[in-house]
């Protein structure tokens, strides 16, 4: 692979991975219910289950996100997390879609269907080309 191609991926691979960490993984992970009021939830009395999912939401974003940055040195054998970062991000926007359409969310989650497109895009748009003669059953 190019080193031009690597550093690109590797770059989109530390940007997500911080992002993801920062944003979502880590405040989830440690105060779901305070990063649901900053992005303008309305909190219910009863919060065991909003923590719990709360909680179990960041700590997957924890997992994506550092495992992102460890690949980020070798980008080119890790094309899993661009396969994780693309269904992440394409699935984390029908997620937001699906809540626009039925009004269930505040604003600031609406606008979070342009960021997960994007990342689904980036992820897809920066996976390491495969070495000639190599497939992707042989690296599996």
């Amino acid at each position: 692979m190019t080193t031009a191609c690597s550093r690109k991926s590797s770059a989109f691979l530390v940007g997500a991975g911080a992002v993801g960490l920062t944003a979502f993984g880590i405040p989830l992970f440690l105060s779901p219910l305070r990063w649901a009021r900053a992005l303008r939830w309305r909190v219910p009395d009863d919060t065991d289950l909003t923590v719990y999912l709360g909680r179990s939401l960041g700590a997957l974003a924890m997992a994506i996100g550092v495992s992102a940055l460890r690949a980020a040195r070798r980008p080119e054998e890790n094309r899993i997390i661009f396969e994780v970062g693309f269904l992440t991000g394409a699935l984390l926007a029908g997620v937001h879609v699906w809540g626009a359409l039925l009004r269930r969310q505040p604003w600031t989650e609406t606008a979070e269907i342009a960021f997960w497109s994007a990342m689904a895009a980036a992820a897809a748009l920066t996976y390491p080309p495969e070495e000639p003669g190599e497939s992707r059953l042989e690296a599996v």
